[in-house]
């Protein structure tokens, strides 16, 4: 008896964990969508969360119940300030770590997004606060995106597509906001297209083709879609 007790402590310990978890998963991804449209609707929600309209439609109304989203049927979710708070925390986590995993234990640019999805849930502010102190508080992470302070406040760099440069422009790469395609990322690394790294448009293709650049003395052809994604600073 006292096995099944324990076992059974175990498996609601477990449910807590996994229901904190998707409490957080998904105000994160209201947060993301919402900077595109908002109100956020159900059936962007459960695309983004690769659920049914029918499951996401639950836990909206139970994050409503927790007082993170506002949520009426047919009209969408917003967050609540608890929500955008919660959010901003967890994204906080998020690209701290994907640093610190670069940084301090070696891991490419490609690999840290899965791994900080993992993580992010469950270090303490302690931790938090000792992994920003290492890395000297850092305000952007390794793919460009503005790490949230404490306040919830970030960074906001005036960027523009690399497709909307034109030919004899340069630019510096500031931002890969797709950091969970690891092959996409892989390929650009390889390319040398990296925050930080500068650009210029050699020339650019008519009716929608590619762009020929240079980057750190190389000149390579990429796709218009490809240009469209790497977000830059232009160099006057």
């Amino acid at each position: 008896m006292p096995q099944i007790d324990s076992l059974d402590r175990g498996g609601s310990q477990q449910r807590d964990s996994l229901s904190h978890q998707a409490i957080e998963d998904y105000v994160k991804t209201i947060y993301a969508l919402a900077q595109e449209e908002s109100p956020v609707s159900t059936s962007r929600v459960a695309a983004a969360r690769l659920v049914k309209p029918a499951s996401a439609t639950s836990m909206l109304q139970r994050l409503a119940r927790l007082g993170l989203v506002n949520y009426e049927k047919h009209y969408g979710a917003t967050l609540t300030p608890a929500g955008d708070k919660l959010a901003l925390e967890v994204i906080r986590h998020h690209r701290l770590l994907e640093l610190y995993l670069m940084e301090a234990l070696g891991f490419r640019w490609d690999e840290v997004h899965e791994q900080a999805d993992v993580l992010e849930h469950v270090i303490s502010e302690k931790l938090e606060e000792r992994i920003a102190a290492a890395l000297n508080y850092p305000i952007f992470d390794p793919h460009g995106d503005p790490i949230p302070a404490l306040d919830g406040s970030m960074a906001v760099v005036d960027t523009t597509a690399l497709s909307d440069v034109p030919a004899g422009g340069r630019a510096r790469v500031s931002r890969i906001p797709d950091d969970s395609n690891s092959e996409l990322l892989r390929y650009l690394a390889g390319l040398g297209l990296v925050p930080g790294a500068e650009v210029v448009v050699a020339e650019v293709a008519p009716f929608l083709g590619p762009l020929t650049i240079e980057v750190a003395g190389a000149r390579q052809a990429i796709g218009r879609n490809l240009a469209d994604l790497i977000l830059v600073i232009s160099i006057q």
